[in-house]
């Protein structure tokens, strides 16, 4: 039986905190290296750039389907859904786990994006995609040497309270190293996923920065994101930032496109997005588009469309900046907005990641998803293991690319 709580299809990055992440993920602003994980870190994932968030995720209209956005390679066949459900029943019969059955099934299926998530994680899940998670205040990334080092720190957190800033890296948390782990570990750890650790509990990061070490206990605490935020730069340039498509982003980025200035340009800064959910990126792009196509997808070999809703601002220039932490609903967007010759897309690769997931309830309550198909951007291309290509390269300099950019759209 399938099952979408809440209504809700949502588009992991990675999955569930596999790293998006939504991811968990993460991509340059909390990348984390794509893995299947097991129900212990499912939901440390959320964001895909959250240190303390949950799982990216993106959800599509229509029949109630989750989806999530992933690699290029064969839909997993109806019959590995059913031998998930029948493991799962038959260990219930037999006096056993359903999900400890489920994850088995799921590791022979060959789907690597496939989760199995315990009836409290997936609980906790839902609720991230209304912006909500326990954790410290991090985001965070793996670099290239294994290091783990923050690069946000959310105002007026336990982590901004302590002092803790980007650039810091993170050592360990509670006595557990963590350089050279994948970041859906390190965010399990900071969440207290494992131990089911509440708000109000405490976590001990061990920190380094410079030549100096020290260590830090903050308490954990139950936190909301700020998904979009807007700034005005010199020169008549509005940055929209969107961190995640959590419910009611979509919203605040087509109120942020009406509140800028007249003649102002826009530059969408999708870096570090892992994704979210897919109803929320397509209100993102009615913002900039009138109506038409913005993506396709298939669910069993049934072809489906997204469309933008009409009256959206078509004529102003707009940059959209994005890198391998871009992943999801986010390419979902990007891919729309290039397609279409709405923006010009600045930045490097995204990271890829578009296979379209459903969730099954098995008997105890946990819940198991596998992949069921895929989605395409408005000219057809394909976003699983390619991501999108920009149409200007571009690494720490991005912004100031961007803005060169919009000078040369006439603004």
């Amino acid at each position: 039986m399938t099952h979408t709580k809440r209504g809700r299809a949502v588009n992991r990055p990675y999955g569930p905190f596999r790293c998006p992440r939504l991811t968990g993920m993460s991509g340059r602003d909390l990348f984390c290296q794509p893995r299947r994980v097991g129900r212990g870190a499912a939901l440390t994932l959320v964001f895909a750039g959250v240190l303390v968030a949950g799982a990216a995720t993106g959800s599509l209209p229509g029949p109630e389907r989750r989806t999530a956005p992933g690699t290029v390679r064969p839909t997993v066949p109806v019959g590995a859904r059913e031998d998930v459900a029948r493991a799962a029943a038959e260990a219930m019969a037999d006096g056993k786990s359903p999900a400890e059955a489920a994850e088995r099934a799921v590791s022979r299926s060959g789907d690597r994006w496939a989760a199995v998530y315990s009836e409290d994680e997936y609980e906790e899940f839902e609720e991230s995609l209304d912006g909500a998670y326990t954790g410290v205040g991090l985001w965070a990334r793996r670099e290239r040497d294994g290091r783990i080092e923050v690069t946000r720190v959310r105002s007026g957190s336990p982590a901004a309270d302590a002092g803790i800033r980007p650039g810091d890296r993170l050592r360990s948390v509670d006595g557990e190293r963590v350089d050279g782990r994948p970041v859906t570990e390190v965010l399990a750890l900071l969440r207290g996923d494992a131990a089911g650790e509440p708000a109000g509990t405490t976590v001990t990061l061990g920190l380094r920065r410079g030549t100096r070490v020290w260590t830090e206990t903050l308490r954990r605490a139950r936190l909301s994101t700020d998904p979009v935020t807007v700034r005005e730069l010199p020169g008549g340039v509005t940055v929209i930032r969107v961190a995640a498509f959590t419910k009611g982003s979509g919203d605040q980025v087509r109120g942020a496109v009406r509140r800028t200035p007249a003649g102002a340009g826009i530059v969408l800064d999708l870096r570090g997005n892992s994704g979210g959910l897919v109803t929320e990126a397509v209100t993102a792009a009615s913002a900039f588009l009138d109506g038409g196509l913005v993506a396709t997808y298939d669910v069993d070999g049934e072809q489906r469309a997204l469309h933008a809703g009409s009256g959206g601002d078509t004529d102003r220039p707009l940059v959209a900046l994005v890198d391998g932490g871009t992943m999801s609903a986010a390419e979902l967007l990007t891919g729309a907005l290039q397609d279409r010759g709405r923006a010009v897309v600045v930045g490097s690769r995204t990271f890829g990641k578009g296979s379209v997931q459903m969730p099954s309830r098995l008997p105890d309550g946990s819940v198991a998803e596998l992949t069921v198909g895929h989605y395409r951007t408005p000219s057809g291309r394909g976003v699983d293991g390619r991501g999108i290509t920009p149409d200007l390269e571009a690494g720490e300099q991005a912004l100031q690319r961007a803005r060169t950019v919009l000078s040369g759209l006439g603004r």
